[in-house]
């Protein structure tokens, strides 16, 4: 019996059970589809934070008095040992560190912030320096950005974010319009382009103030966070390395301390997102794995089922002429072909999963090219696997006891 007339035989064995074969293969399509549909989600979470969220762009990176914090032992420990950044640490970095070509710093505070009857919660206020600007321009929408001699001064302007323009001054132009902040009338000179949310969190609701000026509204407790730009991009190891010594110099740290600050890079921001998605993807991963191996078990089992209602038709097969091999092959096709058809309706139903996903919230989602390969590939093993048993159990069959069955 030739490959094609197998595949044939197995299909139309297939169709005249549609409904079981279907059931069967429910454990099949959804680990399939919950396979593909995650690993669409962080394929697609991938790109949008990369876009998003690491910009600094390149040869950037920022002193942080905290670095990125994964637990709450981690925070505890660095605030107890790490010191607050002060602008002194960052004209000690301008002047010592000859591959550092641009440094600024910018301090944050939170507050609520009113106009009329409009209001606006958790408003993010930054107060830079203006060589911030430098190397982290800012798109505007209208009007300017702060002016350097605004941030040597302390002038009370502020440049805004989309969020502030829009919820504040709804059908307004809000330039050379009042802002206060703290009961201070600020004037508001640019408003920011929009950039839209991250995962369902505004990026704009936001304003930016002269560093001189927002001390002078939250204090001088607070740590800065300091930018720094490589003279080369491809030196900017040499840039960390050269701020590392001036830092630990002046925070009289010794040889075998630990840094009482951390570097925020767009490399390692990319590379813990990426380490957090790959745990996420081996848990789904071994979730799913139950599914599709009681969906191979189901299939066996199944299989065996068919092999006893069509013991008869084996025997017939067998006494003119059939071989072992050919009933062994023909019953291993069609566990494969269930399988892969599981298969093609999980893929289905993952492309459905990951379009919805990207049109109708805000979690990005990629569909990966290489799935229906990876799908086939999967319900290939799964069908060879779990179909061998009942494929042999066929075979061997001897043709006479076959001939008697009912």
């Amino acid at each position: 019996m030739s490959f094609l007339e197998a595949v044939r035989l197995a299909i139309e064995s297939i169709w005249a059970n549609r409904l079981r074969s279907f059931l069967t293969l429910l454990g099949v399509i959804i680990g399939i589809a919950a396979i593909v549909a995650t690993w669409s989600v962080i394929q697609g979470l991938n790109a949008y934070v990369s876009e998003k969220l690491s910009n600094l762009g390149k040869g950037v990176f920022v002193v942080q008095r905290f670095g990125i914090i994964t637990n709450r032992q981690q925070f505890l420990d660095a605030a107890r040992k790490n010191r607050k950044l002060e602008p002194a640490d960052a004209r000690a970095i301008a002047e010592r560190c000859p591959n550092a070509a641009t440094v600024a710093y910018e301090v944050h505070a939170t507050v609520d912030l009113r106009r009329d009857r409009h209001e606006l919660r958790d408003v993010d206020v930054g107060g830079i320096t203006w060589r911030l600007l430098e190397i982290e321009p800012f798109e505007v929408a209208d009007g300017r950005i702060l002016a350097e001699h605004e941030e040597q001064s302390g002038a009370p302007v502020c440049f805004v974010g989309h969020d502030i323009a829009e919820r504040l001054f709804p059908g307004l132009d809000p330039i050379g319009k009042e802002l206060r902040v703290k009961g201070v009338p600020l004037q508001v000179v640019g408003v920011a382009m929009k950039k839209g949310s991250l995962l369902g969190v505004s990026q704009d609701n936001y304003l930016k103030i002269p560093f001189a000026l927002h001390r002078k509204l939250f204090g001088s407790q607070r740590s800065i966070n300091i930018s720094v730009q490589a003279a080369y991009a491809e030196r900017m190891d040499v840039a960390m390395d050269e701020v590392r010594g001036v830092l630990r110099a002046r925070h009289h740290l010794q040889p075998g301390d630990a840094d009482d600050f951390d570097f925020l890079t767009a490399d390692g921001i990319n590379s813990l997102w990426a380490d957090l998605t790959s745990k996420i993807f081996m848990v789904a991963m071994f979730v799913v794995g139950i599914s599709l191996v009681v969906g191979g078990i189901v299939i066996m089992n199944i299989m065996l089922v068919s092999v006893i209602e069509r013991t008869r038709e084996i025997g017939v097969r067998k006494a003119v002429g059939a071989r072992q091999r050919d009933i062994e092959l023909q019953f291993l096709i069609e566990a494969v072909l269930l399988s892969c058809l599981g298969g093609a309706i999980g893929i289905a139903l993952a492309y459905a999963a990951a379009a919805s996903l990207a049109a109708f919230t805000p979690l990005p989602a990629r569909f990966p090219v290489w799935a229906p390969l990876l799908a086939f590939g999967i319900c290939t093993l799964i069908g060879v696997f779990f179909g061998i048993h009942p494929a042999r159990r066929a075979a061997n069959l001897d043709p006479i006891e076959a001939l008697r069955t009912e």
